[in-house]
């Protein structure tokens, strides 16, 4: 259940809803302006309580729009009590040309606590045919339990840079997405479950198994491949990691 909900400014919970009973709680973050510009800055906490399951998700895809020099930022922070399960599972982020974004993660899971989270970047309007040329975006994650790192992960992508097209970079692809279940050692039936799903054509897809952590990441030319992969993952994995068949959120079929 939702114990408390606290919000400073338009970022707020729009609705608690409870679709899979009363164990389970689904939450829409809501950013009312509808985009990020330059000079905002997001602070989104979050706290399970031990033995508490809760779901978080967004309304629609994210905007970071063309900045004017100032930079703007979004800090998660997810704390998970004994016991506890968080999903942070937001829609895509769309980031246009010419934005100045900082994303930052962390989160602190403490013994028998799980995280599973997902990040799909869009690098530009694609259905536009815009391109990120220029701009920044910074992104850093970091995620422990009981104070020991799980995963560490930083990155600064520059709008134009030759990496974003290289073979060794995002290969000329401008959607990316990570999907990560953090806090419990990875089985080979949950590898061998999300390594079946298979990808649209264009997209390329891989699934890795490191202590205490899985990843599944992707590449594609748009986000509805990119997120309709990361879905289907997320379906096969969550009775297997979570113990609980996959309900997902309405919000996404409208």
């Amino acid at each position: 259940m939702l114990a408390t909900c606290a919000h400073r400014g338009p970022l707020r919970v729009q609705k608690a809803l409870y679709p899979e009973g009363p164990e389970v709680c689904q939450a829409i973050v809501l950013h009312p302006p509808g985009g990020i510009v330059g000079g905002d800055t997001l602070d989104i906490e979050v706290v399970g309580a031990a033995g508490a399951h809760g779901l978080l998700t967004t309304p629609g895809a994210g905007k970071w729009y063309r900045s004017g020099g100032r930079q703007a930022s979004q800090c998660l922070r997810v704390e998970v009590a004994f016991g506890a399960i968080v999903e942070w599972l937001p829609q895509e982020t769309i980031v246009f040309d010419g934005a100045e974004a900082q994303m930052l993660t962390r989160v602190d899971l403490a013994a028998g606590a799980v995280y599973c989270g997902w990040e799909i970047l869009c690098l530009g309007r694609t259905a536009a045919g815009e391109r990120f040329s220029q701009g920044r975006l910074e992104l850093s994650t970091r995620i422990e339990q009981a104070g020991r790192p799980l995963w560490i992960e930083r990155g600064c992508l520059r709008g134009g840079s030759p990496w974003l097209a290289a073979a060794a970079g995002l290969g000329g692809l401008p959607v990316s997405g990570t999907l990560l279940l953090a806090g419990r050692p990875v089985e080979a039936e949950w590898l061998a479950a999300c390594r079946a799903v298979p990808p649209a054509v264009g997209l390329r897809v891989g699934v890795t198994a490191l202590p205490g952590v899985l990843v599944a990441r992707c590449l594609g030319p748009a986000s509805e491949p990119a997120k309709a992969w990361l879905t289907e993952v997320w379906r096969r994995l969550r009775p297997l990691a979570l113990a609980r068949e996959a309900v997902p959120p309405r919000i996404w079929s409208t």
